[in-house]
């Protein structure tokens, strides 16, 4: 049980490339949360606001 794993050793490079990439894919994910949000308020239309509780 003295095994040590060998798993994929990247370059500070790689791993600054793949840390920008995790990034931009964040973004563009949050993004389209909030594009579909607006695009379900906008559809429901305004009257969604002053409804009865």
């Amino acid at each position: 049980m003295d095994q040590k794993e060998e798993g994929v050793k990247l370059t500070p490079e790689q791993a600054k490339k793949r840390r920008s990439r995790s990034i931009a894919i964040a973004v563009v994910l949050a993004a389209l949360v909030v594009l579909f949000y607006v695009v379900t308020i906008v559809k429901l239309g305004p009257g969604v606001v002053n409804r009865p509780l």
